[in-house]
């Protein structure tokens, strides 16, 4: 589904990037990360004023020292430099297995990152793999098979691109597993892409046509039925476009649920046949599902009136082509790249080839891979301390809820019913997935791509009508990241960031708890942000807060969305305005990160009181309440190209690193204290926003 189903830490961009990898990359063994401090003086720039701009006094000299590597989009202190950690050690086994399997599971990852290194063969197959969704897509003759073609493609695992289809929780009722469907068919990264008229979507639409011909010219076509082509395509998708929710509306669960019979949805699109596309997908038999995006199926529903058959063609033709672009031979990898990679994003070059596979197995085969890779980089002691750690934020935020000045008596104990409920799912799963039914080729990349497709397609419908699996994880172990899940009432901390920065048994508390602990305390605050605060203790949508409380809630809320409406995402540039973040786009993050830094910091001061320790002592200069603010900024140092600042401004719920921190800290009041500011200065303002 187009919406928020969980809320991971951070939305990494490197995801764009490492799609954009190429099959002539050299083969040559990668060199080993170097290492990460978890806290770094040189970091801090002392010539700038921690209460005008504490994100540039904290990250000023690790910023002007860091440039962005050539494969990179965005690159950031932690989260980048322990993502390249994690891949390398991850590659590691890969390769290994690859080369001397020592058991069958090792035997199954280990050809299925072979088959993707092996771009001699890439280049020998050309458009090979992809003949059999082409001749399906040629044999089209009537729009109203268009859920015949829809449902063959899926079947065989190549793109079906027109909607998504799965199974998820009921929001109502989230012992139960429904259908859902819901917008989709989108090349370009946003709706606004193509629907927004100012200068530089104009000319992104140009160069995306240009860049749609010559990839149908290099499949064959000639150029001018290859424009022909990309104009037709190019309708098809504005008018997708146009019918489409919003990203920031999808974000109100209210907008993604609307339960309709089988019946009254076919109603919506007439000239689709659902039943067969169902049938075909190979789903048991349902009578309702929830169609999150109406207005979309009934948009659909007059664009299939109104193309020709040939534009239908053209349509799903580009799909496949597109799909499997970065796993053709170099000159499509070239093209695709070019405009997906260097104009989109500011991706100076490709990212090597064993980036690309060791990431694209972890997605395919995660829990497999991960088991190895916990046992060696994820010791029983690491799991314990992080017990401990999740156990102390949640003393906290219990705290902060009983002192709400904001919130009545029985709005609070509803609040702390649901934090008791929330579960915690530290490292890893109880239980590990099982991979046999996935079938894989040492000498079949794409055959391996769809099959997997397959298999996970399969493993998702098949949970309709089941009881939920409350043990799932929606990450995979070597992660670098974190998230809440609103239906399932669950936090969950993949083994992949339960390191160094963001946990170091050898650091002092102040830099943990500002680095882990606020993370933990964002995961937390994210079952009571805008969003997560509709939800209560059993995963169902319900309001559980008084109609006042309510409405003080927010009144807060629009207090942060206003505020972080005001900071700019780019500066303007000749003709192209300066791009201004989405304050209601963000709003859920924000609200987390500055709820999390403030309980992780009334945690610290619950572990610094036990240990007999105080907030005052100093260590390289620092006290222990500057560390903890410097450990927090220093996990957000980041740099990011202009092209993919734009874009995340559309698209990512969550801001930029320079706003996570300054936003947070202007709105906790004790940061100014810790380092002295006038109130009025900018991280001390006068007023400032605060929801937990």
């Amino acid at each position: 589904m187009n919406c928020f189903r969980f809320a991971p830490i951070l939305i990494l961009l490197g995801g764009t990037a490492l799609a954009q990898t190429t099959p002539r990359a050299a083969a040559a063994k990668p060199a080993p990360p170097p290492a990460i401090k978890s806290f770094d003086l040189s970091a801090i720039d002392k010539t700038a004023d921690p209460c005008t701009d504490f994100y540039q006094y904290a990250c000023g000299n690790w910023v002007k020292s860091n440039p962005i590597p050539g494969d990179q989009v965005r690159w950031a202190r932690s989260f980048s430099l322990l993502q390249e950690r994690n891949r390398y050690l991850l590659w590691q086994e890969l390769d290994a297995a690859a080369a001397n399997p020592t058991s069958a599971l090792e035997k199954q990852y280990g050809n299925y990152f072979a088959a993707c290194m092996n771009t001699d063969l890439v280049e020998q197959k050309g458009l090979q793999p992809l003949e059999p969704a082409f001749k399906r897509i040629a044999d089209l003759k009537d729009s109203h098979k268009l859920a015949t073609l829809m449902g063959e493609l899926e079947a065989e695992g190549s793109a079906a691109p027109l909607f998504d289809f799965d199974v998820e929780q009921d929001d109502k009722d989230s012992s139960k597993q429904i259908a859902a469907i819901g917008q989709a068919g989108l090349s370009l990264p946003d709706r606004d892409y193509y629907i927004v008229d100012n200068n530089r979507f104009q000319e992104i639409r140009k160069q995306y046509v240009a860049h749609v011909t010559k990839m149908l010219t290099l499949a064959g076509d000639s150029p001018e039925q290859a424009a022909k082509e990309a104009a037709a395509i190019l309708e098809i998708e504005t008018a997708l476009a146009q019918a489409s929710t919003s990203r920031t509306a999808l974000r109100e669960p209210e907008n993604h649920y609307h339960i309709y019979a089988v019946a009254d949805f076919q109603k919506l699109t007439p000239d689709f046949d659902y039943s067969v596309y169902f049938k075909d997908v190979q789903i048991r038999s349902f009578e309702t599902l929830n169609v999150a995006t109406p207005d979309f199926f009934k948009g659909l529903s007059e664009l299939i009136a109104k193309e020709p058959i040939e534009a239908w063609q053209s349509y799903f033709r580009w799909h496949a082509l597109h799909g499997a672009a970065v796993n053709l031979p170099k000159a499509f990898f070239d093209e695709n790249f070019a405009f997906f990679g260097k104009t989109l994003n500011g991706q100076k070059e490709p990212t090597p080839r064993w980036k690309q596979c060791t990431s694209m197995t972890d997605r395919a085969l995660g829990e497999a891979v991960g088991q190895d890779w916990v046992k060696k980089n994820f010791p029983p002691a690491a799991k314990a301390s992080m017990d401990q750690l999740v156990a102390a934020l949640e003393k906290s935020l219990g705290d902060d809820i009983k002192t709400l000045p904001w919130m009545s008596d029985a709005t609070k104990k509803a609040a702390e019913e649901k934090l008791g409920m929330i579960r915690n799912k530290i490292g890893y799963p109880e239980k590990w997935r099982d991979y046999s039914a996935l079938k894989v080729e040492r000498d079949d990349l794409l055959g391996n791509l769809r099959r997997n497709n397959v298999f996970q397609r399969n493993y998702n419908l098949n949970k309709l009508g089941k009881p939920v699996d409350e043990k799932e994880w929606g990450m995979t172990p070597p992660t670098v990241n974190a998230y809440y899940d609103p239906s399932f009432n669950d936090i969950n901390f993949p083994a992949g960031i339960l390191q160094p920065p963001f946990f170091d048994f050898t650091i002092d508390p102040a830099v943990n708890f500002g680095g882990i602990g606020v993370v933990i305390g964002h995961e937390m605050t994210h079952g009571f942000d805008d969003e997560g605060s509709q939800y209560d203790g059993l995963g169902n949508l319900r309001e559980w807060q008084t109609p006042e409380d309510r409405k003080a809630f927010t009144e807060r809320t629009d207090c942060v969305a206003d505020e972080y409406s005001g900071f700019e995402a780019a500066p303007a540039q000749a003709d192209v305005a300066a791009q201004k973040l989405n304050g209601k786009l963000t709003l859920g993050e924000n609200t987390a990160d500055n709820g999390g830094l403030r309980i992780a910091y009334m945690a610290l001061l619950d572990t610094l009181a036990a240990q007999k320790k105080s907030i005052n002592d100093k260590i390289d200069g620092y006290t222990v309440e500057q560390r903890y603010f410097l450990g927090f900024a220093q996990v957000w140092c980041q740099n990011q190209t202009e092209q993919s600042a734009r874009q995340s401004a559309l698209v990512d719920p969550h801001s930029p690193g320079r706003w996570r921190v300054n936003g947070s800290v202007q709105n906790f009041d004790q940061f100014g204290k810790a380092f002295g500011c006038t109130k009025g200065q900018p991280m001390f303002p006068v007023s400032s926003c605060r929801v937990w």
